[in-house]
């Protein structure tokens, strides 16, 4: 297990950031490293990202940061699968995931183990983790158990599937969300119009981003955005202050996870498209 840690930044802070200071700020980009489980503890909201591709069997033991006797002892956890067919071990039960289905994990859990159907042919479990009040079941989602949103159009060039998967009213948590949406043919815009929502951080991860094509991720308070370019497998942090949209030199799939003040979905500020510098 590999860990590390970022500290929240001002937006004031930010504006004078360069490429390289915004990238080591907000950029997680050791994800999906074969036989690891490597975490990045953020100090926004204390959330957790990260990943396991077991080729044996991985146990997550808890980090430094944490000062917990066990991961879960004081944090739920959401994991979506984004590679082979494997398996996650809660407390001595196996639940199974195929590609890109969900498992929502309880505080209080304490034995946690990744593992591949197939070491030849890993899975890819993201990982996300915020601090906890209460435990609640585990429940796995898959993705055609999820609440679809269909936003956007094609003429706009951000047409999209939005899959809400551990959300309230399918998964009972404390104040995780996750989801995935996925660009159509011919779409690259996510996310737009751009919002902030100072109630909550949010981390997007990038996946299905073929092979020399890039997002590029939009950051930063409305009047005065950054950009990170990103590839595939990596995610990037967001903080309340921040919006985060993004648009690919082709379509793609991203993960987003939330955590902070409430579990309303649509509690958003809406930057106008027009008012964005």
């Amino acid at each position: 297990m590999n860990y590390n840690t970022r500290y929240a930044s001002s937006p004031e802070a930010v504006k004078q950031y360069n490429t390289k200071q915004l990238r080591e700020e907000f950029l997680i980009d050791n994800l999906m490293e074969v036989g690891k489980i490597n975490l990045t503890y953020s100090h926004y909201d204390r959330y957790i990202a990260g990943s396991a591709v077991p080729i044996k069997p991985l146990s997550l033991e808890s980090i430094d940061p944490l000062k917990s006797e066990y991961f879960l002892q004081r944090r739920e956890m959401g994991i979506i699968n984004v590679g082979k067919n494997g398996s996650v071990e809660v407390d001595g039960k196996k639940i199974a995931l195929g590609h890109k289905d969900s498992l929502y994990i309880g505080m209080g859990s304490k034995s946690i183990i990744f593992k591949s159907d197939d070491e030849k042919s890993p899975a890819m479990f993201y990982i996300n983790s915020a601090p906890a009040h209460t435990n609640y079941p585990a429940k796995k989602v898959s993705l055609a158990e999820a609440n679809k949103l269909e936003l956007g159009s094609l003429e706009t060039a951000n047409d999209r599937t939005v899959s809400q998967m551990i959300i309230g009213g399918i998964v009972t948590t404390c104040q995780l969300q996750m989801g995935m949406t996925e660009l159509k043919s011919g779409s690259v815009w996510n996310t737009m119009p751009a919002h902030v929502h100072d109630r909550r951080m949010e981390v997007y991860f990038y996946m299905d981003v073929p092979e020399a094509q890039s997002v590029c991720h939009f950051m930063g308070q409305p009047k005065e955005t950054r950009h990170i370019w990103m590839q595939n497998f990596e995610a990037v942090i967001s903080p309340p202050w921040s919006i985060h949209c993004g648009a690919g030199t082709s379509n793609y799939t991203f993960i987003w996870g939330m955590a902070g003040e409430n579990l309303d979905y649509s509690d958003m500020d809406v930057a106008k498209i027009t008012d964005l510098r």
